[in-house]
């Protein structure tokens, strides 16, 4: 059976999926499976920053030809001419397209230097936990997580980029390096701002403004001063809060909606992970 994206047909076996990571300005997002489909030589206004996940895909970057197989990022600045053609067997990857903007506000923002759009020399690094770490938040956002989540995830992940390949990159690599300063009113606001509004979609950004700190900034003071990054406070916040409805007898199902979960599977797996039982378990036990 052929399957069609993009209004262009693919051959039997193979598959691609589009999506975008809407908590980090609409970024774009690529998973797919090739083993005959080639592109022909194009560019593009954005990023190309992905992760081969299965086999080898080969191309031309530039003038450049070469291969990337699992455990390898590929890195290509905008506008710069590329193709892409499965090896033997094909392959499987996942790509994201952030635009300069992005990526220039991520450098500004942790290096504290005017935004500058990285450059990336190197157009295929091996970075095995890098890449894992890019394919994991990929399939995160494929598969639909908490906004904040991603948000948190996608700024590190990009950070760690820059900090590593990017020719220019020194600046954003020194200030990770830094260790953050005690932040202890602005870190009071955040809390106070997620005790407030667990129950909603909180992203990052609204976080970081109600605290007065750069998203970066507010990442790693918490993390510092409570050994939680903001996204991971906010579900401890909302476990507490389910656990008190479980308590007066409220079924697990609505407790995972009034508490910001987006579904009981949601509470379940982060309840068990906080508490030690189910949900349904502690509510009877409760009863």
């Amino acid at each position: 059976m052929t399957e069609e994206r993009f209004g262009q047909p693919l051959a039997a076996g193979e598959a691609a999926r589009f999506f975008t990571l809407p908590a980090a300005d609409a970024v774009e997002c690529l998973v797919a499976r090739f083993h005959t489909h080639a592109y022909v030589p194009h560019t593009h206004d954005d990023y190309v920053i992905g992760a081969i996940t299965a086999g080898r895909e080969l191309f031309h970057i530039g003038r450049a030809a070469g291969s990337a197989a699992p455990g390898d990022l590929v890195l290509i600045d905008p506008g710069v001419v590329h193709d892409g053609a499965p090896g033997p067997g094909g392959y499987v990857y996942r790509m994201t397209y952030p635009s300069p903007a992005v990526m220039a506000e991520v450098a500004g923002e942790i290096s504290g230097r005017a935004p500058a759009p990285p450059r990336f020399a190197v157009n295929k690094v091996h970075d095995p936990a890098l890449a894992a770490r890019l394919a994991g938040l990929h399939a995160a956002a494929e598969a639909g997580a908490d906004r904040m989540a991603l948000d948190q995830e996608m700024l590190g992940v990009m950070a760690q980029v820059i900090a590593r390949h990017a020719e220019n990159g020194a600046g954003v690599a020194a200030a990770l390096a830094r260790s953050p300063g005690r932040e202890a009113a602005a870190l009071a606001r955040a809390r106070a701002y997620l005790d407030a509004h667990f129950a909603e979609a909180v992203d990052l950004a609204t976080l970081a403004a109600v605290s007065g700190l750069p998203r970066s900034r507010l990442i790693r003071a918490l993390r510092r001063e409570c050994g939680l990054t903001p996204h991971a406070l906010l579900v401890d916040r909302r476990v507490k809060a389910a656990r008190a409805l479980l308590a007066a007898g409220t079924a697990p199902a609505e407790a995972a909606l009034a508490c910001g979960f987006c579904d009981q599977s949601h509470l379940n797996r982060a309840f068990k992970a906080r508490i030690g039982v189910t949900p349904g378990f502690y509510r009877r036990a409760r009863a």
